[in-house]
């Protein structure tokens, strides 16, 4: 028994030195390393020679999209790099690790329920995962992920070295990304690009606000299972998320802070749509900027219409969201309309409080609203002024 355990602790300890080693020779090509592809596909393969396990991959977050694509990886078919996606929401584990900024291991996708298994893993075979957030700042800028295709019991060792690895990929991104002092051109950039590069720190703070915040909301879903007060939590979760994407599309415009609505809108209907299966949601947007208050207002209300279908518009069955904002309506007004192909919702109980809040949000923008349902289906309309 005793034999035993040396054994164990001896091959445990020779896990770490590979660790460190790898780590090394990383910390070396991020600092070597003129092409971010190259070394990206170099860390891959170093990953997954240090966790033994042949698939691989690094995610970068695409926030036009609310997405993670895949851009690094080993051991997948071809054609998953470069095109492949996942979502970047809390019940995905990259989207978990993306979300709150720490490591998230699944030991056997069959023995949880807290995780979707996206069509990418469950093509692949896999069944057990760990990843790791890149982090550029403090802030996410993607995820690392190593996926096995046999139940794995990962531990802290495994989610610590995933977790440098993370930080040298945005050590070494983060390096790429800024201009060569050497440079004229870039240093004119950058003192006319001051503005930008203050309001880029800002948003990395507002995100790790965000990141704080969620990953609370993930502390308290671990320690209360009831499925009333799980409920609330996830509707919790998708407002702040709604709120994080309106940050995230953050441009300035004109001096002042403005973010493309229809871009932004874009966004939350992508992140909308990663969380069902069987509802389609398509969206056509005229080009709108507004300040950035405003457009939370509108992102909420449309995130409330969308899970006010999703949740009573369709039953069990399929169904189909069109999301439409229209500029050039009425005197300097646009218009969102929010549709489903559903059932009605003719009882309006079922749907009160999110009628309350679309009311409430709308007030705040002086938009009026108007509601239709039939057995056709049901149609929320904000029509708002266009103040920029």
């Amino acid at each position: 028994m005793g034999q035993g355990t040396e054994h164990s602790q001896s091959d445990e300890l020779d896990m770490v030195r590979q660790h460190v080693r790898i780590l090394c020779d990383l910390g070396r090509l991020a600092g070597n390393s003129t092409e971010i592809a190259s070394f990206l596909n170099q860390a891959v393969a170093q990953v997954a020679r240090g966790t033994e396990i042949h698939h691989v991959k690094i995610m970068r977050y695409r926030p036009e999209t609310a997405d993670l694509l895949v851009i690094a990886g080993a051991g997948w078919k071809p054609g998953v790099v470069g095109t492949a996606t996942l979502s970047a929401d809390l019940r995905s584990a990259p989207g978990r690790a993306f979300q709150i900024g720490e490591a998230v291991s699944i030991n056997n996708f069959d023995e949880q329920d807290e995780y979707d298994l996206s069509p990418l893993l469950k093509e692949h075979g896999i069944v057990s995962l760990v990843n790791a957030p890149v982090l550029i700042g403090g802030t996410a800028w993607g995820v690392v992920e190593v996926d096995s295709t046999t139940p794995r019991e990962f531990g802290t060792d495994t989610c610590d070295f995933l977790s440098a690895v993370g930080a040298l990929i945005g050590t070494c991104i983060r390096r790429h990304m800024a201009p060569s002092q050497g440079d004229s051109l870039a240093a004119a950039m950058i003192q006319a690009q001051q503005r930008e590069t203050l309001l880029r720190e800002m948003q990395h703070r507002v995100k790790n606000s965000f990141q704080l915040i969620l990953g609370a909301i993930t502390l308290q879903k671990r320690r209360h299972k009831a499925p009333e007060i799980l409920a609330a939590l996830d509707y919790t979760a998708e407002r702040i998320r709604a709120v994080s994407l309106a940050h995230e599309q953050l441009a300035p415009r004109a001096g002042g802070e403005a973010i493309n609505l229809a871009e932004y809108l874009r966004a939350l209907c992508s992140s909308i749509k990663s969380q069902v299966e069987t509802v389609e949601i398509d969206i056509a947007a005229d080009e709108v900027h507004m300040p950035i208050e405003r457009a939370i207002a509108l992102g909420l209300i449309l995130n409330e219409a969308a899970t006010n279908s999703l949740k009573h518009a369709f039953g069990d069955g399929d169904g189909h969201i069109s999301v439409k904002l229209q500029a050039g309506v009425g005197f300097g007004e646009a218009r969102l309309t929010v549709a489903d192909n559903g059932r009605g919702m003719q009882d309006s109980s079922a749907s009160g409080s999110g009628l309350k809040l679309i009311a409430a949000l709308a007030r705040q923008i002086a938009a009026k609203v108007e509601r239709q349902s039939t057995d056709k289906g049901t149609a929320v309309s904000v029509q708002f002024p266009i103040i920029s």
